[in-house]
């Protein structure tokens, strides 16, 4: 797709979504993988990871904190469906930014949510290789990361549907272990049978110094992390040019979010913290390893371990997947190297996907350089990135919305409840967080990053603008008027 085909006529065919033939990918996932795609997006390692160390931070709260940002997630969630069955392409909210806000915030955001998923890929391999160290401590965690790193990556090159298939069990894995997970510990807090005895209790939510232990200010402060445990929700985007029937998947794997986020977040932490009082939770423990320990069912700490295990590859291998065709849409753009447009015979981004996993080896050197710190240092940066990504999608919404009533653009499918109210509420609420990690001395590192890596697209957007302007012109004028 060239810059002058952004603009594209919008007629019927394309607002519900054709077969798009200038993409050029294999149409190869089909609707029981890009459901269970969904679905693993909603569960990461953020949430079997990351979430003991904001345990730690807010107590019980972090219940709350999960379940008001699962919804702006929703919000933010059916904006991106809208505009997928308006015109459902595999650049997705870097096409709508290009086509809604202008030429330079498709570039931006393109470039922006490849950097989100390489850092995330970083994390995932940290947290894969802290995993594998529970059981065989000796191995260094850099040559665990190396080797996950090198196996997603060659499965990669093979096929989408070989990526599909990989995702489909690996979110079964995850998806079966949680269920698991909350059964038994309803079990435990009903009938009362495992190690954990009596110190199992409802009440843990608000025995030990009340609901907000440490204050709403600290519950507060843990939406960095809880934001970074929903990215990859928006990946079911990315699927939208490999998805065999995008107008019905699509908006049902969208509306299954609710009750994903109620029973996968809110549902199964409040059973842990039942359990197993939020006290003996602290960074670098799984929650779940924890509460599986405590409960003490033969191996199922083991079980759990490789449950979460199976999370971070998981991820791992959805950044691989999303970061090589994202830099093909940005080459189709005239926004990258023309290198990067082409695809292999297999139909995969092959150039792209090997220039992303060399960047993820950048994990394997933090986690040889500094082990104890590299998780923390990837999610902040992971989560300025998807935070951005998230703004792009409603602020395209609300232009997509504007041009709606104005008659200018076709009526989606799938439009979003409110209009575009809910996605007003959700920019203010992704702004505040943004405020939120600017007040803490710890990850307020990662908005000077971004602040570098914005200098640095300026720069490279200047640079391309002197060298090819025709592709930083919108190339249909009507679409100015547009808000």
């Amino acid at each position: 797709m060239t810059s002058a085909q952004v603009g594209r006529e919008h007629d019927g065919i394309e607002a519900v979504g054709g077969d798009a033939p200038e993409e050029g990918y294999e149409r190869g996932l089909g609707s029981r993988q890009v459901q269970m795609i969904a679905i693993g997006g909603a569960i990461g390692v953020g949430l079997f990871l990351g979430a003991g160390a904001n345990i730690a931070k807010a107590g019980p709260s972090l219940i709350v904190m999960y379940a008001v940002a699962g919804a702006v997630i929703f919000f933010i969630m059916r904006a991106l469906g809208e505009l997928l069955l308006y015109r459902p392409v595999s650049g997705s909210f870097a096409e709508y930014s290009r086509e809604f806000l202008g030429p330079f915030f498709g570039f931006f955001t393109g470039w922006t949510y490849w950097l989100m998923w390489v850092v995330t890929g970083m994390a995932e391999l940290t947290a894969a290789a802290i995993y594998v160290h529970y059981w065989f401590p000796a191995i260094p965690q850099w040559v665990t990361a190396l080797v996950f790193l090198v196996v997603l990556f060659v499965a990669n090159l093979i096929s989408v549907k070989l990526f599909g298939e990989i995702e489909f069990w690996f979110s079964m894995v995850k998806v079966t272990a949680l269920i698991g997970m909350i059964v038994i510990g309803l079990g435990v807090l009903t009938f009362g049978f495992s190690a954990a005895g009596d110190t199992a209790a409802v009440s843990n939510l608000w025995e030990f110094d009340g609901f907000f232990p440490n204050g709403i200010g600290s519950s507060l402060m843990t939406l960095q992390g809880v934001m970074f445990a929903y990215l990859a929700v928006e990946l079911v985007g990315v699927t939208a040019g490999e998805s065999e029937n995008p107008e019905k998947t699509l908006p049902k794997a969208i509306n299954t979010l609710p009750w994903r986020i109620a029973l996968f977040y809110v549902g199964a932490l409040t059973v842990i913290l039942c359990v197993v009082k939020w006290t003996e939770f602290g960074p670098g423990v799984s929650p779940f390893v924890l509460a599986f320990a405590k409960i003490g069912i033969p191996a199922g700490a083991g079980i759990v371990n490789f449950v979460v295990l199976t999370a971070a590859l998981s991820s791992c291998n959805s950044g691989m997947y999303s970061t090589g065709r994202m830099l093909r849409n940005l080459a189709d753009n005239g926004e990258a190297p023309n290198r990067f447009s082409r695809l292999s015979a297999t139909k995969t981004p092959a150039f792209g996907i090997t220039v992303s996993v060399a960047f993820m080896g950048i994990g394997v050197v933090l986690n040889y350089v500094v082990p104890e710190k590299a998780f923390g240092y990837v999610t902040s940066l992971a989560t300025a990135a998807g935070i951005w990504t998230w703004l792009m999608i409603l602020a395209s919404h609300v232009r997509y919305r504007h041009g709606v009533r104005a008659g200018r653009l076709p009526v989606s499918s799938f439009p979003a409840p409110g209009g575009a109210i809910f996605s007003w509420v959700a920019i203010v609420f992704l702004l505040g967080v943004t405020g939120l990690i600017a007040s803490d001395s710890e990850s307020r590192i990662c908005l000077y990053v971004m602040a570098v890596w914005a200098a640095a697209l300026a720069i490279g957007w200047a640079v391309l603008k002197a060298r090819n302007p025709q592709v930083t012109r919108r190339s249909e004028p009507e679409l100015e008027n547009v808000g």
